[in-house]
Order: C-alpha cells, then structure tokens, then sequence
C-alpha cells in the first residue's frame, strides 16, 4: 500500500471531487476499516503527511477518572443491551501503573498496521473507500446544485411515467417533475428539451440525490424575466413581486430607482418582443406588467388593472382592502372565473372585497383626442379680430 496516496489523488481528479475531499474520504475509510478489524468501540485517528505520501493509524486511549461512565459503553439491542468495559478509556489508576505522569484527559497512543491484517484488510479497505468516496461525490453535486436553487435549468426529457411525472437529464444529476408543478395543456416527450426553475436538491430512497423541478412557481416567471429583460437582470428595474395561476394568466410587480427608466416599458419591449418571448415559454400566459407602488391603496388599485376603481379603503392592520366600484367595471375587476381580483389580491396580499356603487366610470381622454379639440377651438382668438 506505499502508492495507497498516488491512487487517491488520481482517483479525485477520475470521479472530479476535490483531493482534501478524496483525502478526507481516505481517512474515514482507514477509520472503519480498523475498527472492523478490531472493535467498533475502539477509537482511531489518522495522520497523512502529503509531502512524503504516507499515512499512520492509531488506536487512542483516553484516560479518564476511576468510575467515569465513559469507562463502559453499551452494546446491543433492546431488550438485549449490556454494559461492556471500552477500549477508548482507560480509568486513572490503570494509566499510572504504565505511566505515573499520566493525569486525566491525556491519551494513549498505539499503531495500528493495516497491512499485519493481510488480504481481509485489503478487501474493507477497498469497500469502504468505495462507499465514502460516492458520498463525496453526492455531497459536491449536492451543494453545487444547492447553489443554484432558483434557477433556469435546462435539461432533456429521458422519460414520462404513468402518473405524469417528468424525468429530465441535467449535468450529471436527474431532475424530476411531477404533475402539479407542470402548466395545464403541457406535453412532453422523450428528447425534447424543457426550461425549468430549480425548487430544491433532495435525496429519495427511491430516486437517489435528485433534482426538483417546477414551471409553475412564481419565481419561474421572475427568473425567465430576468433572463429576457437586460434591465433586471442587472438590477436597474426590481421585480418586487409576481402572482400566477399557470397558463392562464399573471401579474409582475415591477420598479426602477432610475427616474429616466419606465419599468413596464423596458419589460415589455418594443412591439412587445421581450413580454411575449417569455409567455411563449409559459404555453401563452397573459402576463400584466404593473408599476409597484409602496402606498398600499395605489398598488392595489393598479392591480386591479384594467378595472377602473372610484375610490379604496385599506385597512393595513388586517391586510384588508375595500374598493367602491361602478357596475360596468364590476366584471373586469373580477376577471373570467375571478382571475384577476385573485392575481391582485395574491400580487399585494391584501383580501381584496368590492362594493359596487352606482354610476358609469369615466373614460379617460386619450392625449390625441385632447390635442384635436384644442386645435379645433378658436373661439379664444375671437376678441383678436373684432
């Protein structure tokens, strides 16, 4: 075993962990291979000087007071468990008859030598440095994914089983999406290349270290905007908020500190390109861009949109808000099956109730017709001619 340290760096660089990661690996596995050996109660501990590539093991021995507890441990199973004496302390009395300057809390060492135990030795070793080197491996893919919770992923579909869940392949790992967390209407096959938002890194007995995946969270919407929209992506327009009811429609709370930046005009793009770019993504969602507003009354009436409300009554104690409104923008504000007072109400987290008033609302003048009525009128130039 003098090359043991050669065939642990290469094997790092082979299954691409870090060495300080194969080393500590290495370390565990001499640990449980010499406590099979000798005594799961045994304690070991393991040096490895990387300059000269070698390694020493050593059994230790703690000395603790006479009558200490530690001095036996506990073996077995209920209602079958009994105290044996352990190899890892050694009561004071017994440590002075080897060593009179022997105080509590010093401790014994002993080398232990792997290869006085021949092939059996050689045989844990190897199933051991196997096991512990796949955790190191699950546990580097484990945070490097966990790094990117929240994040576009982008993989290929390997299979769809009965009950609807998606298998896609992702780098190195599975990632998996079930029913509910798919837009209504969607379809996938085997091949076809899918978008995604990492929701969590999970380990399964069943599926192993995989990879939840959803396309209805909001935060898909905010990170496939991010993704169209230079402007939030480099944190010039903040997206404050966003609500959906998947494939249907939803809304996104946007905001500039930049007097000379419109948020909702660098969301939608010119034409419209950057805002139907990304509900082409989401199997055509509606998406409404609204201006956010940190006065409660004004963000709610602009999520309202395109509802004209007469007035609004918050009550910021109970995430209350009551709105008077006409009967002609009674069903705009409630939207087909009630989507829209939904989306606004899950957008602002306020519970939002109407209170129909009578009258009609005004429509606003469109800028053009204002400028053609001033042009038409002369009758303040009259006094000028007479």
């Amino acid at each position: 075993m003098e090359k043991i340290l050669d065939i642990i760096e290469a094997l790092a660089h082979e299954k691409n962990i870090s060495e300080e990661h194969a080393i500590e690996a290495f370390k565990d596995a001499l640990i449980n291979t010499a406590k099979k050996l000798t005594s799961y109660t045994s304690n070991f501990e393991v040096l490895i000087d990387r300059d000269t590539k070698t390694y020493s093991v050593h059994k230790v021995i703690t000395v603790v007071a006479d009558g200490d507890e530690q001095l036996f441990t506990e073996v077995g199973r209920e209602p079958h468990i009994e105290k044996v004496e352990s190899d890892s302390f050694m009561a004071l009395l017994e440590a002075k008859e080897f060593d009179e300057s022997l105080e509590i809390g010093d401790q014994l060492k002993e080398e232990f030598i792997l290869e006085e135990h021949g092939r059996t030795a050689s045989a844990n070793l190897y199933r051991e440095l196997e096991y512990h080197i796949q955790r190191r491996i699950e546990q580097d893919l484990f945070e490097k994914y966990r790094e990117k919770v929240g994040t576009v992923m982008l993989g290929t579909v390997n299979r769809v089983d009965a009950d609807d869940n998606t298998y896609v392949e992702i780098g190195e790992l599975k990632g998996v999406m079930s029913l509910r967390n798919r837009i209504k209407g969607e379809k996938y096959k085997r091949g076809d290349s899918i978008r995604a938002l990492l929701r969590y890194v999970s380990v399964d007995p069943q599926y192993g270290l995989f990879l939840e995946l959803t396309r209805t969270s909001p935060k898909f919407l905010e990170a496939l905007m991010a993704s169209e929209v230079p402007e939030i992506a480099d944190g010039v327009v903040q997206i404050e908020g966003a609500a959906r009811i998947p494939g249907e429609r939803a809304k996104i709370a946007l905001r500039s500190e930049q007097m000379n930046v419109d948020p909702i005009g660098a969301a939608v793009g010119v034409k419209g390109v950057r805002i139907n770019a990304v509900s082409e993504e989401l199997n055509s969602e509606n998406i409404d861009c609204i201006e956010f507003s940190p006065i409660p009354e004004v963000f709610i009436t602009r999520a309202l949109s395109p509802a004209i409300t007469q007035s609004i009554k918050v009550d910021a104690a109970e995430k209350k808000a009551v709105i008077n409104i006409t009967g002609d923008q009674k069903a705009k504000a409630i939207g087909k099956s009630g989507i829209n007072i939904r989306l606004a109400s899950m957008l602002t987290g306020y519970t939002i109730e109407l209170n129909e008033v009578e009258g009609i609302a005004e429509r606003q003048i469109d800028s053009s017709e204002a400028e053609v009525a001033k042009t038409k009128d002369t009758s303040a130039l009259e006094d000028l001619f007479k």
